[in-house]
C-alpha cells in the first residue's frame, strides 16, 4: 500500500469520528432548544391571554357595575315618591292599587326583575307583578335581610333565591320614611339573565363571587350557589337556615389549580360531570360599588399548544440553518483536507502535462489571436454600415422637412404675384393709395414667409412653438386673405361664417391659419370642376371645444387615397407633395386636437377639434 493510500484512509477514519460527534452535538442542541422554545411560546402565550383576560374582565365587571347603578337609582327615587307615601299612610286600597300599576308601568322601562312595596311588618303591598298568580302582594319578607337591613340602617342589598319566583337576584330595598318615622321598604328584584347571556357570547366562562366565594351569577347555569373552595358544615348550615340560597348543595366549584410552569393562574374546569377536563386562564378583578369578584376563563389548551408550536417551528427553523451552516462548513474543511492529500498526486501529474497544456495552449492562442483579428474587422464595417445608416435617415428626414417648407411657402408666393400684378394695375390707373395697400399686403406675406420659415427652424433646433390663446376669427380671416384672391374667380365660392370676436381656441395664429389654407385649398380643388362648387367654413362651440368644419360639395375622396389620407407623399394630384394633411394632422395634435374626415360624392367634410382657451 502506497503512502498516498495510507494517508487518505487515514483521514476518512477520522472524519467518521467528527461526523459522529457533530451528529451527537446536534441532537442534543436541538432537545434543549425545543425545550426552551416550548416553554418560551407557553409563557407569551398566557402573557398575551391573561393581558386579554385583563381587558375582557374589566368590561364585564363595567357592565356588571352600570346595570347595578342604574338599577340602584330607583329604589332611591321611589322612596321619595308621594303616592307611595301617601299610600303607606292611608293603606288604601284603591291607592295601593294605583301604586300597583304605577310599579307595573315602571318595570318596563327600567329592565328590573320585579318591583314592590312592603310596610313595616314586611307583608307585600303592591308589586308590579300584582295581577301574576305569584304576586308578591300578601306575601311576608319580614325574615329576608333586604328588609331588616333597610329598616334599620334605610337601605340595603341582598343577593338570594326569590321565595316565591324561585328565581336567583339582587335585592335593593330603601326605606319609606314618613312624618313620624318609618312606613315601610321598596325593593326592587335584579335579575342578571340578560348579562349572563352577554357573557356566554365573550367566548370564555364567567362567574362572580362573593365575600363568603359563593357564586352568585355566571355564564354556566348549573355553577350557581356553586362555591370557590369547600365550606365547612356549621357555616353551610348558617347559609342554608338564612335561605339565602334556598336548598342548594354549595357544593364546590369543578376547578382544580394546575402547575404549568407559567406565572399565571391556570386551572382544570371539567364542565361536564363525567367530561374531560380543560385547561383555562383565570383572571379576577373587583366589582364597583360591591364586595364581590368577578372571575373570567379563558380557554388556553389550543392557544398555548399554537403559541408553543410556532415557537418551536421558528426555533427549528433557525437550528436548520445554523446546523446546517455549521455542517456545510464541516463537509467543505473534510473536502479541503481530500484536497490536500490528492495534491501530491495531482502536482506529479500535473507536471507530466505542463508540457503538452503549454502546446495546446500556444495553438489556442494562435486562433483566438485570429479570432480577435477578424472579429475588429467585423465591428470597423458594422460601424460603417451604422453610420451610413444614420446618414441616409438624416437625408430623407431633411428631404420631407424641404418638400414640406416649399409646399407652406408656396400659397403666399402665390398671393404675393396676385398682389404684385393688382399694385401694376393701380399704378397704371394712377392710383397710388392702392398701390400702396397692396405693397403693404406684399410686405406681410413676405414677412408670414419669414415667420414660417424661421417657425420651421425653430422647430429642427427647440421643438415646437407653445400654444396660447389665439382668436379663431382671425384665423380664419388671414387664411381667407391668403387663398381669397388666388381661387375667387377660379374655382369657386367660399362661404365663411365667422365666430364671435371673443372666441378663443387653444394655438398659434400662424399654424392653424396653415391648418385651414391646407383644407380650404383641398375643398377648392375639390370643386374646381363643378359650376355650382361652394366650399364652407363653419365654427361649432362646445362646453370646452370648438369644432372648425371646411366642408366641400365636390365628388369626394377616392377609397384608395382615404385609407392613406395622413401618410406623408400620398396625394392624387399631378403636382401634389402629399404632405399638406400630415402636416395639418401634427399641428392640430401639437395644440391637442386631431382632425376628423368624413368623405362621399356628394363632398368632404374635415372637422378640426381644438381645445377651448379659458
Amino acid at each position: 500500500m502506497s503512502e498516498a493510500t495510507l494517508s487518505k484512509a487515514v483521514l476518512r477514519r477520522r472524519q467518521r469520528r467528527e461526523a459522529g460527534l457533530f451528529a451527537l452535538l446536534a441532537a442534543l442542541l436541538v432537545g434543549v432548544a425545543l425545550w426552551l422554545a416550548g416553554a418560551h411560546g407557553r409563557d407569551e402565550a398566557y402573557a398575551a391571554l391573561d393581558e386579554r383576560g385583563q381587558h375582557d374582565a374589566a368590561l364585564q365587571s363595567a357592565l356588571l357595575s352600570t346595570v347595578l347603578e342604574k338599577q340602584r337609582s330607583l329604589p332611591f327615587v321611589l322612596a321619595d315618591d308621594r303616592d307611595i307615601r301617601d299610600g303607606l299612610l292611608s293603606r288604601d286600597d284603591q291607592a295601593l292599587r294605583r301604586i300597583d300599576r304605577k310599579l307595573e308601568a315602571l318595570l318596563a322601562g327600567t329592565q328590573a326583575s320585579v318591583i314592590y312595596l312592603l310596610n313595616v311588618d314586611g307583608v307585600g303591598v303592591a308589586a308590579s307583578n300584582w295581577r301574576e298568580p305569584a304576586s308578591f302582594v300578601g306575601s311576608r319578607y319580614d325574615f329576608r335581610a333586604y328588609f331588616r337591613d333597610a329598616m334599620r340602617d334605610g337601605h340595603a342589598e341582598h343577593y338570594g333565591l326569590g321565595n316565591v319566583s324561585k328565581r336567583p337576584g339582587l335585592y335593593i330595598s330603601r326605606r319609606v320614611d314618613g312624618p313620624a318615622g318609618p312606613l315601610g321598604v321598596i325593593v326592587v328584584k335584579v335579575e342578571f339573565d340578560t348579562v349572563e347571556q352577554d357573557w356566554r357570547r365573550s367566548g370564555g366562562l364567567t362567574y362572580v363571587v362573593d365575600e363568603r366565594a359563593i357564586v352568585l351569577a355566571t355564564s354556566v347555569p348549573h355553577w350557581r350557589f356553586m362555591a370557590v373552595a369547600p365550606i365547612e358544615p356549621q357555616r353551610k348550615a348558617a347559609i342554608r337556615e338564612s335561605l339565602q340560597f334556598g336548598d342548594a348543595p354549595l357544593a364546590p366549584l369543578p376547578l382544580e389549580a394546575r402547575a404549568d410552569g407559567a406565572a399565571a393562574d391556570v386551572v382544570q374546569v371539567q364542565l361536564a360531570q363525567d367530561g374531560p377536563a380543560h385547561g383555562y386562564l383565570r383572571v379576577a378583578t373587583t366589582v364597583a360599588g360591591t364586595g364581590w369578584r368577578l372571575n373570567l376563563l379563558l380557554p388556553s389548551e389550543a392557544v398555548v399548544a399554537r403559541a408553543v408550536r410556532q415557537s418551536r417551528t421558528a426555533t427549528l427553523f433557525v437550528l436548520v440553518l445554523l446546523l446546517g451552516t455549521a455542517g456545510l462548513f464541516l463537509y467543505r474543511r473534510q473536502k479541503s483536507d481530500e484536497r490536500t492529500v490528492d495534491h501530491h498526486n495531482a502536482r506529479i501529474e500535473l507536471e507530466r502535462r505542463v508540457a503538452e497544456r503549454t502546446r495546446a495552449l500556444s495553438e489556442a492562442h494562435d486562433q483566438l489571436k485570429t479570432q480577435i483579428d477578424q472579429r475588429l474587422k467585423a465591428q470597423t464595417s458594422l460601424q460603417t454600415v451604422q453610420q451610413e445608416l444614420v446618414q441616409a435617415n438624416r437625408l430623407a428626414i431633411l428631404g420631407q422637412v424641404a418638400a414640406g417648407v416649399a409646399h407652406e411657402i408656396n400659397q403666399p408666393v402665390a398671393a404675393i404675384r396676385t398682389y404684385a400684378d393688382n399694385a401694376r394695375t393701380y399704378l397704371k390707373r394712377g392710383d397710388p393709395q392702392g398701390t400702396e395697400r397692396k405693397l403693404e399686403q406684399i410686405a406681410g406675406l413676405t414677412e408670414r414667409i419669414g415667420t414660417i420659415t424661421d417657425e420651421l427652424r425653430t422647430f429642427s433646433r427647440k421643438g415646437r412653438a407653445k400654444a396660447e390663446p389665439t382668436r379663431l376669427d382671425e384665423v380664419i380671416e388671414g387664411a381667407l386673405l391668403l387663398l381669397g384672391s388666388r381661387f375667387r374667380q377660379r374655382y369657386g365660392a367660399i362661404d365663411a361664417q365667422l365666430p364671435a370676436p371673443g372666441l378663443r381656441v387653444m394655438g398659434t395664429r400662424i399654424r392653424l391659419e396653415q391648418v385651414l389654407i391646407n383644407l380650404l385649398q383641398n375643398g377648392l380643388e375639390a370643386v374646381e370642376s363643378r359650376p355650382d362648387g361652394r366650399v364652407e367654413i363653419s365654427v361649432v362651440e362646445g362646453a370646452s371645444g370648438v369644432e372648425l368644419i371646411v366642408s366641400d360639395n365636390g365628388g369626394g375622396i377616392a377609397p384608395e387615397i382615404m385609407q392613406a389620407l395622413f401618410t406623408p407623399f400620398n396625394t392624387s394630384k399631378a403636382a401634389g407633395l402629399g404632405l399638406g394633411l400630415v402636416i395639418s394632422k401634427d399641428i392640430v395634435s401639437d395644440f391637442g386636437g386631431r382632425i376628423e374626415v368624413v368623405s362621399g360624392p356628394q363632398g368632404t367634410r374635415f372637422t378640426v377639434h381644438l381645445q377651448k382657451a379659458a
